[in-house]
């Protein structure tokens, strides 16, 4: 595999919104999402920005997503795709056209799906073959169903016979629970776990009691219904009674199920302890705050938590969370685990690092929001020059076919001129349909980054689990975990408001705390004063991208 260092990465995510019978068997666009993100953690690539969207790609200029991913690679913003398969990209020639002549010229680095790899150097042939076998279903089914599995086994779904006490559906429609609750057994089920928590019986008493005085039986046996011992047993120790189930079994890999649980997690572990599995391991719950945004610093692999209990003589029980890598990668990887206590005290610290006064985010904003109203004139005399070009191109794509009617130019002097035009074309198009959009989108993403710094530090502080892993997870991805010290991967524009921060933070220490309305726009007006924070904005390519990029190109 060759050098991906220095490639910055968009991922393209798409599913058809026409479900044909081979649509049907292609994975939901959270899930090829996901399957490419972990393809970019586990080979450390550089992702800058993810692209989505449900539209059919059997027709050109019908996906804004792809012709935003393409303009995006054209302004040089990125140099690199990354999808699940190579027909998530393009099923018409235009779209094939495009990608491959971004390939060909260099423009593109590198297309990465999940199974191969294409650069400028390669035949062109291969990725034309790649691109023609979009249609051939057959080749990739194995692959379609194994992750229709997955994402089915995320939803919640046990894709196995229903033990006893719930049913298989018959018939299932989208959307409704596979695993129904079997009204004659469930009741049945339920008493044997009420007597087994009575402490009074054990598993051969209850094989009786299941037996002769309940008459619970088996739905699928072609010997015996009656539950022998080790049916008793695996009802018991099964994890499927209370929510959660492991598959395939002795995987480690654990799913909160979509049907209804008939027992609690304490009364399952309860059970556990009175058979004498209380030592044993447990299935996690996926609760904790930080798992699966931390890579281990030494091996690469993920980090994960695990609950530990110290139970003290006079009857309190203390809770304690450690974090370590699963050493999948490597077995002999020498880290140890971290306290969540420390953990959390790291990723405050890179919180606090982002943090503006409000007052810096009420100027930032105001100034954005002035820049933008002064620069309307000029971007309306841009958009009809661009309207100018646009009619242009389209002129000269009707000359061009009336041209190859005539047999006055070859076939492949036809395509190649055709499809720079039509790279025009798009390229325009997506400029004029969306200018106003974009520059909206990017006020309110520069709004919401700034809202996220100003506040991120108190709501982690006091959030709960949930909240906290959404605030980590806004700071960004693919974070790395050495030797007890965490290495926060920063989103490029949380960084940019860093260096903000420290400037506004330097302002605000050299006057008194504004205790009126008249003292907080005097410190409003020394940011606008202050040279050293118009370097920052001037050197933030975020932060002036309406002017250069948008207004100028």
């Amino acid at each position: 595999m060759k050098n991906t260092e220095n490639i910055r990465y968009v991922i393209y995510a798409r599913r058809s919104i026409e479900k044909s019978d081979k649509e049907e068997k292609i994975v939901s666009i959270e899930s090829q999402i996901k399957e490419t993100r972990e393809l970019a953690v586990s080979q450390n690539l550089n992702v800058v920005k993810i692209f989505q969207e449900a539209k059919s790609a059997k027709e050109p200029y019908k996906r804004e997503e792809f012709a935003k991913m393409v303009e995006m690679i054209q302004k040089g913003k990125a140099d690199g795709i990354l999808c699940w398969k190579m027909d998530r990209l393009a099923r018409n020639a235009i779209d094939e056209g495009a990608i491959k002549y971004l390939l060909q010229t260099g423009t593109v680095k590198n297309v990465k799906s999940t199974d191969r790899d294409w650069y400028p150097d390669d035949n062109v042939l291969l990725a034309s073959v790649e691109f023609g076998v979009a249609t051939q279903y057959s080749r990739d089914l194995s692959k379609h169903i194994k992750r229709g599995l997955r994402a089915r086994l995320e939803s919640g779904f046990r894709p196995s016979i229903a033990p006893i006490g719930y049913r298989n559906s018959k018939y299932h429609e989208k959307g409704k629970e596979e695993i129904l609750v079997d009204e004659e057994r469930f009741p049945l089920v339920r008493k044997l776990f009420d007597l087994m928590l009575t402490g009074a019986y054990s598993p051969f008493e209850l094989t009786t009691v299941a037996n002769d005085k309940l008459g619970l039986t088996n739905r699928y046996t072609y010997n015996s219904k009656r539950v022998s011992k080790s049916n008793l047993y695996r009802i018991l120790t099964n994890s499927f009674y209370y929510g959660m189930f492991e598959f395939p079994v002795g995987s480690g890999e654990w799913y909160q199920g979509k049907h209804k649980p008939m027992i609690s997690k304490e009364e399952y572990d309860k059970i556990q302890a009175l058979l004498g599995r209380g030592d044993r391991p447990r299935p996690k719950t996926h609760d904790f705050a930080f798992t699966g945004l931390i890579r281990c610093g030494e091996c690469g692999a993920c980090i994960t938590a695990e609950e530990k209990f110290k139970y003290q003589q006079n009857g309190n029980v203390h809770r304690y969370v450690y974090y370590h890598g699963t050493k999948r990668i490597d077995a002999n990887c020498t880290q140890k685990a971290i306290r969540e206590e420390i953990l959390e005290k790291e990723i405050l610290d890179a919180l606090q690092r982002i943090e503006i006064p409000k007052l810096f985010h009420e100027w930032a904003v105001e100034t954005l929001k002035e820049m933008h109203e002064e620069e309307k004139s000029g971007r309306k005399s841009i958009i009809n020059a661009k309207r100018t070009e646009y009619d242009a191109v389209i002129s000269k794509l009707d000359k061009l076919l009336e041209i190859r009617m005539a047999n006055e130019i070859t076939p492949a002097d036809y395509q190649r001129k055709k499809l720079e035009l039509e790279q025009q074309k798009i390229g325009l198009s997506s400029f004029l349909n969306d200018i106003d959009q974009r520059i909206s989108n990017w006020l309110k993403e520069v709004e919401v980054s700034l809202d996220f710094a100003e506040k991120a530090r108190q709501e982690f502080e006091k959030g709960n689990p949930k909240k906290k892993k959404e605030i980590f997870g806004a700071l960004g991805y693919n974070h790395i975990l050495k030797d007890k010290k965490l290495n926060v991967s920063t989103q490029k524009s949380l960084l940019c408001i860093e260096k903000a921060s420290n400037l506004a933070k330097t302002i605000s220490d050299r006057l008194e705390p504004p205790k009126s309305v008249a003292e907080q726009r005097q410190i409003k007006q020394e940011y606008t004063k202050s040279s050293e924070m118009w370097r920052w904005w001037e050197s933030n390519p975020r932060a002036i991208e309406i002017r250069r990029t948008i207004l100028q190109r």
